[in-house]
């Protein structure tokens, strides 16, 4: 298997002996929310001693109904998320949308997201590569494990090797997906750092009519699933409260259990390693 060199994101390295988390809500709702989030996270972190990243986004630019809550915009967002990551000492990533968004959110964010529908999007890709930050690309809902080469050819091309990939399931029949764990395996193969979204992997897009329904209750043992298979780190959505989130309510996992799943989470890292090693 090629093993890439590491991927440094603020203070941590993707990539190295530590499992890396991508924790955080979905959507800002508030400042004051997504404030009270990240101090919350930080602390569970740190309690646990894992390395994590801190995400919310600004827009959720896909929502399934125009009823739907989208965010606060890309400007007060990336300028909060980049007040967060400064006073609490935390790398911070947002998804981008469009080559002006990844302008904006280039100066002030240390990971730019690259949305899962947008994953091939060129003009997109060049831009995120252009700001030098460390690119993370989420796998199309519609995208076999090795068609990301072709992304990955894009990013280098633009001059950029700091980028890795996310698996978020694959599309089966009609609002369903299923994570395939070979995924991991075969992007990990091709030499690309690999996250698990353990949260988007569980969604039913669309099932609940005029928003997307989920199983969140599945989300950790996805999770769980995916460290074995190997992988360098786990994204997941929390909420304090996900049954009033504003977004993707259904798929968060509860803040209050946060710290069960990252102590399980870490310890079967350390067995897979141990046994790669």
């Amino acid at each position: 298997m090629a093993k890439p060199k590491p991927l440094r994101v603020g203070r941590m390295s993707i990539g190295g002996k530590r499992p890396v988390f991508i924790l955080g809500p979905c959507v800002i709702e508030s400042e004051k929310f997504v404030r009270r989030m990240a101090k919350k996270i930080a602390h569970a972190c740190a309690v646990e001693n894992v390395d994590f990243i801190f995400k919310a986004s600004y827009d959720k630019a896909n929502r399934t109904s125009v009823r739907s809550f989208r965010g606060i915009g890309v400007r007060e967002g990336c300028n909060i998320l980049a007040d967060i990551g400064r006073e609490l000492k935390i790398a911070v990533t947002t998804d981008v949308h469009s080559p002006a968004e990844a302008e904006i959110a280039g100066q002030k964010i240390d990971m730019l997201q690259i949305p899962a529908f947008l994953c091939r999007q060129t003009d997109l890709l060049r831009v995120a590569a252009e700001t030098d930050r460390a690119i993370n690309v989420k796998k199309g809902q519609f995208l076999a494990p090795w068609d990301v080469r072709n992304i990955a050819a894009k990013l280098i091309a633009f001059g950029t090797s700091q980028f890795c990939f996310t698996e978020r399931g694959t599309t089966f029949g009609y609002n369903n997906l299923v994570a395939d764990m070979r995924s991991l395996y075969w992007m990990r193969d091709a030499g690309y750092h690999v996250f698990f979204d353990a949260t988007h992997s569980v969604q039913r897009p669309g099932g609940a009519g005029d928003s997307t329904s989920g199983d969140g209750i599945l989300a950790p043992v996805l999770a769980r699933a995916a460290m074995a298979a190997g992988c360098d780190g786990i994204f997941m959505e929390v909420h304090e409260n996900p049954a009033r989130a504003l977004s993707d309510g259904p798929n968060q996992v509860r803040l209050n259990d946060l710290p069960k799943h990252l102590r399980m989470l870490k310890a079967i890292h350390a067995v897979v390693s141990s046994r790669d090693a």
